[in-house]
């Protein structure tokens, strides 16, 4: 299994993108500042996560959503609790 996953700054509401086959292992990496992009955070938190059934699924989304750049889109994700696009 693998997922994709949103991480939010309690800071300034910034998101954060990614994907993960551990996602346990992943966020304890993030929650304890030990990946640089989400370092400058601050304070975080797991805002959305969605499984897939391969890596390869969950890294094309990841690129897809990456590219979107559109927070409302992202946001409306985030509340719905449900990514709608294809891999």
């Amino acid at each position: 299994m693998a997922f994709v996953y949103f991480i939010r700054s309690k800071k300034d509401s910034r998101l954060y993108i990614g994907s993960t086959e551990n996602l346990s292992q992943r966020l304890s990496h993030h929650f304890g500042h030990h990946t640089p992009t989400t370092k400058r955070f601050g304070e975080i938190e797991i805002a959305f996560y969605q499984e897939y059934k391969t890596l390869k699924e969950a890294r094309s989304i990841e690129r897809k959503l990456k590219k979107l750049k559109r927070k409302d889109y992202l946001e409306k994700i985030i509340k719905d609790r449900q990514i709608k696009m294809k891999p």
